[in-house]
Formats: C-alpha cells, structure tokens, sequence
C-alpha cells in the first residue's frame, strides 16, 4: 500500500519533535561519532523545559526598571527551574544588554530584570526564557555528547 504524500510535520508532542529533528540530523550527518551521541539528557533538558513552562508558579513584583519574577513550584519543578534559569541568565543579557540577576532562596528562584521595563514587564518570566536563539544549537551539542547540559 503506497501512501500520498503528506503535508504533515509535526511528528507528535513538542518534546518528541525535537528529539526526532535532532535524531534526523545526527542520522543524515556522516561526521556523526555515534560512540558520544546520548539522547537521554536532551530528553531530561526537554522535561525540564516542559515543567518551566507549564507547572512553575510565577509571582511577579514590577519594579520601576523592569520586574523581579519568583519561580516556584513542586520539588521536581523547583529542580528543573535551578537547572534552567541561571543557565540562561549570559544569554538574555547577551541578547538584551539588561542587567539580569538569580538568587536561589529555599524554595524558590528570584530573577530581576532591569532594563527596559514595559517590555520586561510585558514579556514576563516565560517571554524572558525565550530570548536568545541557542535553543536548537544547545540541543544538537547536548546530544552529540559535548557535556553541555
């Protein structure tokens, strides 16, 4: 049975769509050193991702130069969120030239911003986590098993 050609491709669940591009472009590279290539910790970074995006709570103070954002949640959260916003720090500052501080407090993350505040406030902590284009480039090292995490 032959199949028409699909105008089809999203191949399922975000987390499981990176992974498929990633894994399609380690197979279609001949350079590819299978003997580094670990697609466990992109799975585990794109979990991470997932519990920011979704099951962290975030309060927000507005501050006269931009906002200070408290990131919480439950225990596995609380984790992916330590993972994930100070790694991110260098690159929205790179990005925006604003002065982006993280204070790890008992269950909790503090992240100020200053800068440009209605932007800042606009965007919010999620918009924040955004900025930056070196998602896909910091999922392909993570995989080929450069020890970026």
């Amino acid at each position: 049975m032959t199949h028409p050609a699909l105008d089809i491709s999203e191949p399922g669940q975000s987390a499981f769509a990176a992974i498929a591009e990633i894994t399609s472009l380690l197979q279609n590279d001949p350079t590819t050193d299978w003997s580094r290539v670990n697609i466990e910790p992109l799975r585990q970074h794109l979990i991470d991702m997932d519990l920011v995006t979704v099951r962290a709570y975030v309060s927000t103070e507005q501050t006269e130069e931009g906002a200070v954002f408290t990131i919480t949640g439950d225990e596995r959260t609380l984790q992916a969120i330590r993972a994930m916003v100070p790694a991110h720090v260098p690159f929205l500052e790179k990005e925006t030239g604003w002065k982006v501080q993280v204070t790890e407090i008992e269950h909790a993350v503090l992240l100020q911003v200053d800068g440009t505040a209605t932007k800042i406030q606009a965007l919010g902590f999620i918009g924040l986590m955004t900025i930056g284009a070196h998602h896909q480039e910091h999922h392909l090292a993570m995989a080929k098993g450069n020890g970026i995490h």
